[in-house]
Order: C-alpha cells, then structure tokens, then sequence
C-alpha cells in the first residue's frame, strides 16, 4: 500500500529531492506511515537505531536529560525533517530522545532498505549530506547565540530560524510558523527560564513583532525587527 497518496509530494521532502519519478514510486510502495499521539516516545537515548522517520505532519522534541530531571533540547522538528538518520549511518546508539509534542503523522523506513537507497539512489546520499551540514551549521549559530545575545535575542533568533526554514506566508512580510512552540519548550532551547521567555514573548508581542494563536503557532510579523534584536 502506497505511504502517500500523491507519489510527487515525496519530491518536497528535503530527503527526497531531485529524485526520478520511478524513484519516488518505489519508495512510495516501501515506505511506511503512521499516525502518532501527542507524547509517544519515537527514540529513546542510547537505544539501538533500526529507523528513520520523516515528518509528514505536526511536531516533535528530540532533548536529553540530565541527572537533575532537567531536559535540554537539541531540536525541534516539523513538517519534511529527518531525525534518526545518524544512527543508521555509523550505527552507534540513538544520541537523543525524541517525542511527539502533538499528533504526528510519520513515514519511515527500515536500517536495510535505507541503506539500500543511499547505495542505489546518489541523490538521496547527497541530500543527507546537505542535512547534516544545515544542522551543523545551525548548531553553531545557536553556540554562537547563547554565548553572545541576550534572551531577547535568542528568542528572536530562533524564531527567524524556524520562520526561514517553515515559515508560510501569511501577508505581506508576514510568515507564519506552523509547529507547535510553547514557552516552556523555546525556553529549553534558547536556555532562559520560561518565566523570562513569558516577558519576551509579551514584549514582541505588544510591539507587533509577533502573534501567537491557541494552539502554540506564532506568526512573524516584523523579521527585520527581529533581526536588530539578533545584533
């Protein structure tokens, strides 16, 4: 049974660009899908990786833990992203917890037949490259970030972040963020208490530089303000 009903959405997905149609088509009939609830633990730390999935719908958390019960999180990933690529190229043991922060729908393919396509399908091991660099890169920037911006600037940071790489244009030079962002989870990124992140979030938002609906969405109103806060 196909993963997807349109076989050309898949070419969307950053994993999957500049494939051939009979590319796609065969992955479409040995990808799987499934629908997870809010909170469902996708990996767990140190665990073996016999998976990688890719987000089709809603949003999730991959973190650690520390011996105090804290959680530090890595990442936050929405629609098109990849996680649990790494363990399936070195082998080693998932690196980080992952969990769905809503319902989610994912696709996801097996250890052999993923490492089938990275030997069979060119494309594919250069977009995987591509990915790991982008985290790379943005793993330097919020380095760089939490070493040298105040929480007001992180914040808005991170928000330019996830507006460049999921923004939906709303209006003009308006771009909503279509995953879920609580204060609590932007403060474990940007690494301020969710007290602190609540006077921000406040603030950017009497300014009009954002608005945030009911369900955690944060549109972006204003990114070049934003963008002086980053300086």
């Amino acid at each position: 049974m196909p993963a997807v009903s349109d076989t050309k959405s898949l070419g969307d997905i950053a994993l999957f660009q500049n494939l051939a149609t009979d590319q796609l088509d065969w992955l479409n009939q040995h990808l799987h899908r499934r629908v997870f609830p809010a909170g469902s633990n996708i990996a767990i730390v140190e665990q073996p990786g016999e998976v990688v999935y890719i987000v089709r719908k809603g949003t999730l958390k991959i973190f650690t833990q520390q011996r105090d019960g804290t959680q530090v999180i890595l990442a936050i990933l929405g629609p098109g992203d990849t996680v649990g690529e790494m363990s399936l190229v070195d082998s080693a043991g998932r690196s980080a917890n992952v969990v769905t922060l809503e319902k989610s729908t994912l696709l996801w393919l097996d250890r052999t037949t993923f490492q089938g396509c990275l030997e069979t399908m060119p494309a594919i091991t250069y977009n995987l490259v591509q990915i790991m660099s982008n985290r790379l890169r943005l793993a330097n920037e919020q380095i760089q970030a939490l070493a040298t911006l105040d929480v007001y600037g992180r914040v808005a940071r991170q928000l330019l972040a996830f507006a460049e790489q999921y923004g939906q244009p709303t209006g003009q030079d308006s771009s909503l963020i279509p995953i879920r962002l609580t204060q609590s989870d932007i403060a474990d990124l940007v690494g301020a208490s969710r007290e602190r992140i609540n006077q921000v979030i406040v603030a950017y938002k009497r300014l009009k530089y954002i608005s945030v609906d009911r369900n955690y969405r944060i549109t972006v109103h204003d990114k070049a303000a934003l963008a002086e806060r980053c300086q």
